[in-house]
């Protein structure tokens, strides 16, 4: 990439993990904001649970990431259109592991930024959740594991196969809707729902395959692939895996706090943005629903930065979630107050990517 896009490297390639840092999800140093009334598409609501999180921010720039493991080359890098560390998968063919199981639910949403290089084939990256039997630390098949589902994220199409252990046919999804575009970061949702496979990129729902997945699939681990001759390799970073579908209306009504990472901000940026359309659809339902709650919305951070900006960043933040609910949702404004308390408050020790973005986030308090 070297006309719009530079990445800077220091030190040198590797091949075996070694080191380990954290941050907050990065996105373009300048992307035009959609209107929330068109987002309607984004029904999708993550949980309170963060499963997953890897930001690479506590990688050393021109190391392998740690909680990760290859058959082919890869480094930290940064990029000089987005903020952060990102996972440089500098091979046209190799498979690229998270080194360990994962518990995951069967209602999960998987959300990573990928930026595609321009040169090479048409594949940017694959995705490939599976389940195995017995643990293995690299299993290099063409479909790893006794099932799971393959993504292909390509430059023009979105194609995705479900495979199983014994059985012959594939179950193929495919789509042509806002595929992504290269040099630029792209942020990508996937919903898995049983066996429905959701995906979600550019205010647009672009895929939705009620019977993707072979019944009785059980995932606990995924990889990223590209394949020779097809593939141009890509950038990725912010890689979250949350569960899905809270029960909002008992968070909210019953224990009286509701805890939400489904409401969406750049970097330092207090504009709410479109993929939070499901998550803020829903508080406005149980909101419009039950006439005689009010509520605060409180924004909270990490403590990266210092504590007054945060401070001041979490207050902006939370005023901003109630202003879109007043304007976009009709929800009476006089039922609503807002605050922040910056870094104060953390749920988790700020010392693993996971905890930090766990600390990131708004909550409803009953009042």
């Amino acid at each position: 990439m070297k006309s719009a896009l530079k990445f800077f490297i220091i030190g040198t390639m590797l091949i075996f993990p070694l080191g380990l840092k954290s941050q907050v999800p990065a996105q373009p140093a300048s992307q035009e904001q959609q209107s929330m009334q068109s987002s309607s598409k984004y029904d999708f609501i993550p949980g309170e649970k963060i499963i997953f999180f890897d930001d690479f921010s506590q990688d050393a720039v021109g190391d392998f990431p740690d909680l990760w493991t290859a058959n082919a080359p890869g480094e930290v890098n940064t990029l000089s259109i987005a903020s952060g560390n990102w996972f440089n998968l500098n091979s046209v063919d190799g498979n690229y592991f998270y080194l360990k199981s994962i518990d995951f639910p069967k209602n999960f949403i998987v959300e990573f930024d990928i930026v595609p290089k321009k040169t090479g084939g048409r594949i940017a990256a694959g995705l490939i959740l599976y389940g195995e039997d017995k643990p293995k630390e690299m299993d290099n098949n063409v479909n790893p594991g006794n099932g799971g589902i393959h993504i292909s994220v390509e430059k023009g199409t979105w194609n995705t196969i479900g495979y199983k252990t014994g059985q012959n046919d594939r179950i193929t999804g495919s789509s042509t809707i806002n595929p992504v575009e290269q040099e630029k970061v792209n942020h990508v949702i996937i919903w898995v729902q049983n066996r429905r496979l959701r995906i979600y990129h550019k205010a647009a729902k672009v895929l939705d395959i009620p019977t993707n997945i072979y019944e009785g699939t059980k995932f606990s681990r995924f990889c990223l692939r590209l394949s020779r001759g097809a593939s141009c390799g890509s950038y990725i970073s912010n890689f979250r895996i949350t569960d899905a579908s809270p029960d909002m209306r008992n968070k909210l009504l019953t224990e009286g706090k509701l805890v939400t990472y489904g409401i969406y901000f750049d970097v330092n940026k207090d504009v709410v943005k479109p993929e939070s359309y499901g998550t803020l659809k829903e508080i406005a339902k149980v909101l419009t629903e039950n006439p005689g709650v009010r509520v605060k919305i409180v924004g909270h951070t990490d403590n990266d930065g210092a504590d007054p900006a945060n401070l001041d960043l979490s207050k902006r933040r939370g005023s901003s979630v109630k202003d879109e609910l007043v304007k976009n949702f009709s929800i009476d404004a006089s039922r609503l107050e807002s605050d922040g308390m910056g870094e104060t408050q953390p749920v988790a020790p700020n010392d693993t990517p996971v905890n930090k973005a766990l600390n990131r986030r708004v909550e409803l308090i009953k009042l």
